[in-house]
């Protein structure tokens, strides 16, 4: 009798904790077979190189048993208006499941050839509306430093597109991965002695360190926690060697 009741424990043990895994599992928005556009500019057209922050983000899911497909639509130098203009061909099209949204750099960084917050507000919110029309779920990505100093004019001039855009995820119901917070945390921890170029290679465009800080921020906007983002940066740790 006793036996068969530590069998019952144990059954009962094992249970709870697959009931466990399950629910966290389930706590991943993106599920195994579905596909992800990632729409944005040369940092996301770059992200889909080997390294680039897309490829790590389906290596880091594949990594946590969720195997997706990635359909790149990042292109150099583009903001707001010209990913509205190219949506349907380069992400709607191709029938995705999630679409990662990041643009806003350019829109600043062009100055006079950039998209003013107005019209950037309007773009972003068209580019939401029909992608969810579509049925496209949306991770709106906030836009990453131009420049790796918080305090200059372009990243003064960007901090209220970002805010825009932790606004609109919120009224729209979109998932967010705030990057802009997360490389501005990374550099203040990193301290005044940290070299010139820690996360970009011209204060921009990626390094390896941050095509890693954007791809953690997207797979934590997906809703990996922390035992599946060690995971996923172990796969690329191996990868790498």
């Amino acid at each position: 009798m006793l036996k068969i009741k530590n069998r019952t424990v144990v059954a009962s043990l094992m249970l709870a904790v697959f009931g466990m895994v399950q629910l966290n599992a389930a706590d991943v928005a993106v599920k195994s077979g579905e596909k992800i556009a990632f729409m944005g500019d040369s940092i996301t057209q770059g992200g889909a190189k080997p390294g680039g922050y897309v490829r790590l983000v389906i290596s880091g899911l594949e990594a946590n048993g969720i195997t997706t497909e990635a359909i790149p639509a990042g292109k150099s130098g583009h903001k707001s208006n010209q990913m509205l203009a190219r949506l349907e061909k380069d992400a709607l099209s191709k029938n995705p499941d999630w679409m990662t949204l990041s643009c806003g750099v350019n829109d600043v960084w062009h100055g006079k050839r950039g998209v003013s917050l107005e019209d950037y507000k309007k773009n972003i919110t068209d580019i939401v509306d029909q992608c969810q029309s579509a049925g496209v779920k949306v991770m709106i990505l906030t836009s990453t430093m131009i420049g790796e100093d918080a305090a200059n004019p372009n990243n003064q001039k960007l901090a209220p597109y970002n805010a825009f855009l932790i606004e609109l995820a919120k009224e729209k119901k979109c998932l967010l991965a705030d990057l802009n917070a997360a490389m501005q945390a990374e550099l203040k921890a990193a301290g005044p002695d940290r070299k010139d170029k820690m996360l970009t290679r011209d204060g921009v465009h990626m390094n390896p360190a941050g095509n890693q800080m954007m791809a953690v921020g997207v797979l934590k906007g997906f809703g990996l926690d922390d035992a599946q983002i060690k995971k996923a940066q172990e796969s690329w740790a191996a990868a790498a060697e």
